[in-house]
């Protein structure tokens, strides 16, 4: 297939999960024999086209229109206050790249494509607009919701464009089985929803390719000794992350069990937060703290030092993060309550446990949940065992790849 590639974030600019899946994604199914055009933000300094692993890429230049856009703009965009500036660019990229698509691929230079995928409502101008134009087969790829990375308020224009990248396309793929079922609680017709989970490189989260030196470096700087469990929590410090509710159970954790040490990876705008709840509480002793985000290789090494991963979200689409931490053979304590794609990947109990799920919401059951790895650390260590066979079993890229393949070569066939 010839398939239009539109998603806000590529390498070498990414933010979060979604620049993740699609560098992995894109050269993925190039390798599987399909041509990828791709198209993404250019914040003014990389090449407006290049290849790179196969994939055709664009990247217009946008310009700056915040003097002007507010005028143009709803109330609850203009409430953004210079926030605003970031519309504006995701509305600059969605015309530019999608006036380029039609008027200079398709019908000058006579590019054919078998379909259009967008990502997300960062993308979703883009593919409402060249499905009117051009009326392509186009599919809608939802990584999240704006009511539920803000637990049920945001931004009334976001979720009308999410709204409109739904009712345009022809077919929507998300994350997860519970994101599946939310949209469905929304009013979207799951009929229309296929499920295709997100994956990770086993290889290169392989827990014997790091040394016991970078090991023990690591462990030596958040002061765990010999004999201590070191857990661990990565993410940014955001409420739907479940920080606040973590460091809270440090205290029950650390009173039943004082070699429980929590190591905290990341940065957000709960750091002050964090802080002046470990001072309040107490646990000081044990609780460690490193507010960065790190590059891909520290965080790899970071879970081949822990004992323990936790995370407790309380709003989780997918969540690739728990796939990092099992591929890594680590037991995880998880958020499950809400929309929660780690019911997905985690196997809470019988003869294939991989870990625990827990209401991200209660402190109690997080301490509860950590607390049962903590009274059994050679069965918890059996679970990572279990873990990372799990992720190589049925959470490769190349899997997902597969099952993406799928529901495009049906939606093309469909619309044919």
């Amino acid at each position: 297939m010839k398939i239009g590639y539109f998603v806000w974030e590529y390498p070498p600019r990414i933010v979060g999960g979604l620049g993740t899946y699609a560098q992995n994604m894109a050269p993925m199914l190039v390798r599987k024999g399909h041509d990828v055009t791709l198209f993404t933000i250019n914040p003014g300094d990389l090449m407006t086209s290049e290849v790179y692993q196969g994939v055709e890429i664009h990247r217009p230049k946008i310009i700056d229109m915040s003097d002007a856009f507010p005028l143009l703009v709803a109330t609850d965009l203009r409430n953004w206050g210079t926030g605003l500036r970031f519309f504006a660019d995701v509305f600059a990229y969605n015309l530019l790249s999608a006036t380029k698509f039609v008027n200079e691929l398709v019908k000058k230079q006579g590019y054919e494509f078998d379909l259009i995928c967008c990502h997300d409502w960062l993308s979703s101008i883009s593919g409402c607009s060249i499905k009117r134009e051009l009326n392509l087969p186009f599919v809608y790829h939802m990584h999240s919701t704006e009511w539920g990375r803000t637990m049920n308020t945001g931004s009334t224009v976001v979720r009308d464009l999410e709204h409109c990248g739904y009712e345009h396309s022809d077919r929507v793929i998300t994350v997860s089985y519970p994101m599946a079922e939310d949209l469905a609680r929304h009013g979207w017709d799951s009929r229309k929803i296929d499920v295709c989970w997100n994956g990770i490189d086993p290889e290169q989260y392989n827990p014997d390719k790091v040394s016991k030196e970078k090991i023990s470096e690591i462990r030596t700087r958040h002061g765990i000794k010999d004999g201590e469990v070191m857990i661990l929590f990565v993410g940014r410090l955001i409420t739907v992350k479940g920080i606040v509710n973590l460091v809270k159970a440090m205290r029950p954790i650390s009173e039943a069990h004082p070699e429980a040490k929590l190591v905290v990876l990341g940065s957000g705008d709960l750091e002050s937060t964090v802080l002046n709840l470990i001072k309040r509480l107490g646990i000081g002793n044990n609780v460690s703290v490193r507010f960065e985000f790190v590059p891909e290789s520290e965080r790899i090494a970071y879970y081949a030092a822990c004992d323990i991963a936790v995370l407790p979200s309380l709003y989780e689409p997918f969540g690739i993060v728990s796939l990092e931490a099992m591929a890594m053979e680590k037991p995880i304590v998880v958020g499950a309550s809400g929309v929660s794609g780690f019911r997905d990947q985690v196997i809470p109990s019988g003869k294939d446990k991989t870990g625990v799920h827990v209401d991200g919401n209660s402190a109690c059951d997080i301490a509860w949940g950590v607390g049962s790895l903590l009274d059994d650390m050679d069965e918890a260590a059996l679970m990572g065992k279990r873990a990372r066979k799990l992720v190589e079993r049925q959470f490769t890229w190349d899997k997902v790849a597969d099952s993406t393949i799928d529901v495009y070569e049906d939606v093309v066939s469909s619309c044919g």
